[in-house]
């Protein structure tokens, strides 16, 4: 992360704030103000705090040195398709130093009516003695010195400790290369090391924690050790994806059994439902829905829109061969990113990053009468139109592509020259 980080600061390109800032409410509001350009506070509770480093695809395009922002979904699918493991070593960065409680750490308090202080940037580790190792994103409310109400849902990090009898060691590590991030929030089946991805898209090398086995990505910036217990805490309420607060629920606690990081650690400060979020949530689900539709049809291209929350939109450019490949992308990519409510198919002149575009695209080659729509499908829990017991939604998909046997209209839009 710091070396990014050092790269964008020779640029120019990042924000300095280098008066002491509060971790209450106005660090959020720095962070907000800043979007999308990277920023790196100087003082906050005596640490450097950096945000929105990831918060666009030229970012994320610029520290994988790739050429162009539409070589990031390849780049990821051929990490997840060749796995590799990292490097263990003995002595690492992330174990310089040991904190005495979570009271030492700039934990920012984001908006108004949170349940509190959140770690919102961790990636959770843990492990199985059956399925191996896990990387996962789980978002933690302070609610004690060394405690954390966490969020669960019902994947992997749940299923481990069900598995576990309700108890499990887990880490969380903070301040990690984008590698690490990415990773995380891949979704691969239960078994699958993540770690093995992010290695793939970035060498790296890992160290045993202190007080577990789990092994942790040696060049992290803070390591909290700790054990899900079977204790529970109301969580909440947290601005989620959609930039609306989720409701409160009950959910297990972290408790913290040792703190380390580096002599001069930077704390990585993800803002909730800000660009760097939705970016760093949505775009590794793209490279799942481009692998399920390109099953079907020939896939080129797939896009979660910012404005659908990276998250609950899609759009997907095809290959059309056939008639009815704009139907069979819709429903692959439904069955790609289950949490997708709504998603448009274009054809391969269209740019899918463009709103424009797309919104000409239904404009001139889409009849409402086509439209698809599936009445009670389950969809996200973050959506806040959808049922909030049960999560089930209705989506629509809009096949914006042109016939290919063209009856007395044209679809091709007159170019000019430059």
């Amino acid at each position: 992360m710091r070396t990014f980080l050092k790269q964008l600061e020779a640029e120019g390109s990042i924000v300095r704030v280098s008066r002491e800032v509060s971790p209450h409410l106005e660090a959020a509001r720095l962070i907000k103000n800043a979007e999308p350009r990277p920023i790196l506070f100087e003082n906050i509770n005596g640490w450097k705090v950096v945000a929105n480093l990831f918060a666009t695809r030229e970012a994320i395009a610029k520290y994988f040195s790739l050429k162009s922002t539409s070589d990031i979904v390849p780049y990821i699918l051929n990490a997840i398709d060749h796995p590799t493991k990292p490097e263990r070593v003995e002595r690492a960065p992330c174990q310089e130093k040991e904190l005495k409680s979570t009271d030492e750490l700039p934990i920012l308090f984001h908006a108004p009516k949170d349940g509190g202080p959140y770690i919102s940037s961790g990636v959770l580790m843990s492990q199985d003695k059956d399925y191996g190792r896990n990387l996962s994103f789980h978002r933690m409310m302070l609610f004690d010195k060394n405690k954390f109400a966490i969020r669960l849902v019902p994947r992997h990090t749940y299923e481990f400790l069900k598995r576990a009898g309700g108890e499990l060691d887990a880490s969380v590590v903070i301040g990690n290369g984008l590698n690490i991030l990415i990773a995380g929030a891949t979704s691969v089946e239960i078994g699958f090391d993540e770690l093995t991805i992010a290695n793939t898209l970035k060498p790296l090398k890992v160290v045993k924690c202190k007080t577990n086995e789990i092994e942790v990505p040696a060049e992290s910036e803070i390591v909290i050790e700790g054990r899900i217990i079977s204790e529970t805490h109301s969580e909440g309420p947290f601005v989620d994806l959609t930039e609306t607060y989720d409701i409160v629920r009950e959910q297990p606690v972290f408790e913290v059994k040792k703190i380390t990081c580096r002599k001069d650690a930077i704390y990585h400060a993800l803002l909730p439902g800000g660009f760097e979020h939705k970016m760093l949530m949505g775009l590794p689900r793209e490279p799942t829905i481009f692998r399920e539709v390109n099953k079907s049809v020939k896939c080129l291209d797939v896009y979660l829109t910012p404005g659908g929350c990276s998250w609950l939109h899609g759009v997907v450019k095809i290959k059309k061969e056939h008639e009815d490949d704009g139907k069979k992308a819709i429903e692959a990519a439904f069955k790609g990113h289950q949490s997708m409510k709504h998603v448009v198919v274009v054809d391969e002149d269209i740019d899918i990053a463009n709103p424009h575009e797309v919104e000409w695209a239904i404009a001139t080659r889409f009849q409402a009468k086509d439209r698809m729509v599936l009445r009670e499908e389950t969809g996200s829990s973050l959506d806040p139109s959808a049922d909030p017991q049960t999560r089930m939604t209705s989506k629509v998909g809009i096949d914006a592509t042109k016939p290919l046997v063209i009856k007395g209209k044209n679809f091709n839009k007159v170019k000019f020259g430059d």
